[in-house]
């Protein structure tokens, strides 16, 4: 069976890093707790090459901000559906809310089937 993934794309202000950081540890923690087979956050290194698109464009990234790119991979779409139903409902992530950490109206989001992949 193909896995699925839901993608992040986002952008988080430098100042606002460490603690972005530890809400993702926590969020990591449920996600995996509820059947998640992987959660990463990666925080932008070297990106937008000259001559391709740009995360940074792409993402919303102002002044002060860096790129975050992130995945959370599920056996299925209904695994996936029946995780993130427990994870929205658990009341560890309400405490750690993002609001004031990043914007979350400028975050990229969506659910994906695998191409090519283990």
């Amino acid at each position: 069976m193909e896995k699925y993934i839901d993608g992040y794309l986002l952008a988080v202000p430098k100042a606002n890093l460490e603690t972005y950081r530890k809400m993702a540890q926590q969020a990591q923690a449920v996600w995996l707790e509820y059947g998640a087979l992987d959660y990463r956050e990666c925080v932008a290194d070297d990106i937008d090459k000259e001559g391709f698109g740009s995360f940074s464009a792409a993402a919303g990234a102002r002044e002060g901000e860096t790129v975050v790119f992130a995945w959370i991979t599920y056996a299925s779409k209904a695994d996936r559906d029946q995780i993130n139903a427990k994870v929205m409902s658990d009341p560890r992530l309400a405490e750690s809310c993002c609001e004031g950490v990043f914007d979350f109206k400028r975050m990229c989001w969506g659910g994906f089937t695998t191409l090519v992949g283990n």
